[in-house]
């Protein structure tokens, strides 16, 4: 496949579905080659369509087959694409090899921490663009998605260690429960639409010089082998962010 020959063709003998388990990124050089936003566009669409190839991510996306082409072979230097097979000539899909990614900086690690922030800055805003697109588009929707749709903030008194433990148990919780219907089409019941649930847990207010020397010594506190300095998120399939 060279940069400009991709062409929509069918997708008979694609290969199996992506792996399931998430692939974890902490190297600053990886994260900085995911933080474009092409790159993330891509990713994001291989979510919603599945193998696809250059030409047809484009349509989707707004871009060029020949820059299409470009990005997902460093998305696949990086691995985090690979060629589907099953295309004909020119015409090669490309799909995930994961289900989804996790990225920050679990060794304190300068120059991660830095790329780790960019790339989420990034993703973050797609998020929140594509949260601002359903405010302002939500009337087009029906009845029973306007009313299955929910915005919810709650505030709980937790320590770091409890708020860690919190976070992994709703992961659990979730990632099973429609994880094959990311993967394959034929089971996603008659109605069923992509939905985006965003989860952000912060503290709302600044430590106190007492309350940051005792972090990681009481009962429930990160301690100085479990902390994950620059932790700066997890998402299933979406490609990064």
């Amino acid at each position: 496949m060279t940069l400009d020959d991709d062409a929509e063709s069918g997708q008979s003998g694609v290969e199996p579905s992506p792996r399931s388990e998430l692939r974890k990124v902490t190297d600053a050089q990886t994260m900085r080659a995911l933080a474009h936003p092409v790159r993330i566009a891509l990713l994001e669409e291989l979510v919603l369509t599945g193998p696809s190839t250059a030409t047809v991510l484009g349509e989707r996306i707004g871009e060029s087959p020949t820059t299409c082409s470009f990005h997902l072979r460093q998305l696949a230097k990086y691995g985090f694409v690979e060629e589907a097979g099953g295309g004909k000539g020119r015409a090669r899909p490309w799909r995930l090899t994961s289900i989804g990614i996790s990225f920050g900086n679990p060794h304190d690690d300068p120059a991660a921490e830095v790329a780790a922030g960019a790339l989420f800055r990034l993703v973050r805003e797609r998020w929140l663009d594509r949260y601002r697109a359903w405010v302002e588009t939500k009337g087009s929707y029906s009845k029973a998605w306007r009313e299955a749709a929910d915005e919810s903030e709650y505030v709980f008194y937790v320590t770091p260690g409890e708020l860690k433990e919190l976070n992994h148990e709703l992961l659990d919780l979730l990632l099973p429960k429609f994880r094959d219907r990311l993967t394959d089409p034929a089971k996603r019941p008659a109605g069923s639409l992509p939905v985006e649930m965003l989860m952000f847990s912060f503290p709302v207010e600044p430590m106190t010089v007492s309350e940051a020397d005792s972090a990681g010594s009481g009962p429930g506190g990160l301690g100085p082998d479990d902390s994950e300095p620059g932790d700066s998120g997890e998402r299933e399939n979406g490609g990064a962010g």
